[in-house]
């Protein structure tokens, strides 16, 4: 993150030497704020960092899909904003200030290296394993905040207000995780839960304040692709959820059936989201990036849950109504997607462009989230369910997909004209 006085000079990743040996090679520092590499695509290294948090979100979604209850709820919730928190630093890190080179390696391989052993308490966070959680996340955001530490001192002096605050709440944010390592499992967990509501405002502040007068070009085809390749890691959960629904149950059609509806809604999901806000550039102003951002904080987390919904929704494949908690949770899992869509289409770049097809389409999705949250009050079948949440699905994508047809056709009628 940087001010917006001097405006550096955007560099391509061709533009930029190899060193010299092998010392400049390990030791070269990141690119300052306004390097931007914009002939660059998402890398190997970044698509295996991602892996990691495969595991991550797998172990958090497990433990929710055995506890189903507000609690485990609540701790699901808490659990995966650290683990997007920290995905985000890593993922923004890489983007705006990463090279190809070993030292830009060396250090998202020791993140790895603590994310791994994190996903070995993370399933028991709200159990004593949580302290040595708290440990562990606090090491990652030492790591990440050295990391951050190494862009501001290589900045120039008119450059470096910005990220000196955001150097600050990562430091306040490592003081308020390790504090919270002896507490009680309560404590620790509303101490967390404190800890991502803050942490999201206060970075939301810091990029208004930074983008309201952009003075380079940040967001790039590459970054708006990992946002889209995070959805894919939770969607992955809906697939698992379903096949370890099917392989603990015994299974028979009418279960092998719900357990394909359930599936077909993890598809609704990405029908929606690929055509609608995927690979979709947002405003580069900062109220609109910001919004953008951490809009898929609650987006990706109701993907996730969805994913561990679905193994309660095989199970019981069999009973006359779903479960209470089961249905509330896919019923709400579908609605936050809805709503935190809507929130999402004004961000882009083009919602000006076609503000009538947008408009109306914002309006189907909120109408389609009330009746999913209905469909979740009503506890049908669980087979009924599924097949209500993909039909509610299935027509707001038909009715966008109809849209841009019209819209398509009166653009070409005046090109006619």
């Amino acid at each position: 993150m940087s001010d917006s006085a001097p405006e550096p000079r955007p560099v391509s990743a061709a533009a930029v030497p190899l060193g010299t040996g092998t010392r400049r090679w390990l030791f070269r520092p990141p690119r300052r704020h306004g390097e931007v590499d914009t002939g660059r695509s998402v890398s190997f290294l970044e698509l295996f960092y991602d892996l990691v948090y495969v595991v991550l979100i797998g172990q958090a979604a497990h433990t929710l899909a055995e506890h189903f209850t507000w609690r485990g709820t609540a701790t699901f919730a808490v659990v995966f904003g650290l683990i997007w928190i920290a995905w985000l630093n890593g993922t923004l890190f890489y983007e705006l200030h990463g090279r190809e080179d070993g030292h830009t390696r060396s250090l998202i391989f020791v993140q790895m290296l603590l994310l791994s052993l994190m996903a070995v308490y993370v399933g028991h966070a709200d159990s004593g394993d949580g302290r040595t959680l708290a440990v562990l996340y606090a090491l990652l955001l030492a790591l990440l905040s050295y990391q951050w530490y190494s862009v501001y001192r290589q900045d120039l002096p008119e450059l470096r207000k910005t990220p000196r605050r955001y150097l600050i709440v990562m430091v306040a944010g490592i003081i308020v995780i390790a504090a919270s390592a002896p507490l009680s499992v309560d404590a620790r967990l509303v101490v967390w839960a404190v800890f991502v509501v803050a942490w999201c405002a206060v970075e939301c502040v810091i990029l208004i304040s930074w983008r309201r007068r952009p003075s380079y070009d940040v967001v790039t085809e590459p970054m708006v692709e990992r946002f889209g390749l995070f959805i894919i890691i939770v969607l992955g959960e809906v697939v698992i959820g379903v096949v370890n629904g099917l392989t603990d149950t015994e299974r028979s059609t009418l279960v092998t059936t719900t357990g394909l509806l359930g599936l077909s809604v993890g598809f609704g999901f990405w029908w929606n989201y690929a055509d609608l806000v995927s690979r979709r550039m947002p405003r580069e102003t900062g109220h609109s990036l910001a919004t953008w951002i951490f809009t898929h904080l609650p987006l990706s987390m109701a993907v996730a849950a969805a994913g561990a919904g679905m193994v309660g929704l095989v199970e019981h494949a069999t009973d006359h109504r779903t479960p209470v908690a089961v249905s509330w949770l896919m019923g709400g899992s579908v609605a936050v997607m809805l709503i935190t869509t809507v929130v999402l289409l004004p961000t882009l770049a083009d919602y000006d462009r076609f503000p009538s097809v947008y408009k109306s389409v914002q309006t189907v999705l909120v109408t389609a989230a009330v009746v999913a949250l209905l469909v979740g009050w009503a506890r049908p079948a669980p087979w009924l369910l599924a097949l209500a949440l993909l039909l509610v699905l299935s027509a707001t994508w038909v009715y966008a997909f109809v849209r841009w047809l019209r819209q398509g056709s009166l653009i070409n009628e005046r090109s006619a004209d």
